[in-house]
């Protein structure tokens, strides 16, 4: 029995695949300085500072996500015809986006 699940792309140009590595890269390098922190004993109230920061900078991360799906994704979606189904969609997406 084979297992075929289908994953959806998105094109994204260079440079805005680019931007989303590097920001995410340096999100990787905010946790593992948090690493670090707790191995050196820093303070509670700093490193719960730096968690702060590091959800911040993923929220920034989600929603660029966020608009570029719906400026490109929903809105082709919208011109094909499928715009009902994108919407739907989007919403799933803007309720899990905001339970965290």
């Amino acid at each position: 029995m084979t297992n075929s699940i289908e994953h959806k792309t998105t094109h994204r140009s260079n440079n805005d695949k680019e931007k989303l590595l590097n920001r995410l890269k340096r999100i990787e390098g905010q946790v593992r300085g948090i690493q670090k922190m707790v191995e050196d004993d820093r303070y509670c109230v700093d490193i719960l500072t730096q968690i702060s920061a590091i959800n911040a900078a993923i929220k920034r991360v989600g929603l660029q996500l966020l608009e570029n799906h719906t400026h490109h994704c929903v809105s082709d979606a919208i011109k094909d015809g499928d715009g009902q189904e994108a919407i739907r969609e989007l919403m799933d997406v803007f309720e899990r986006f905001t339970k965290s």
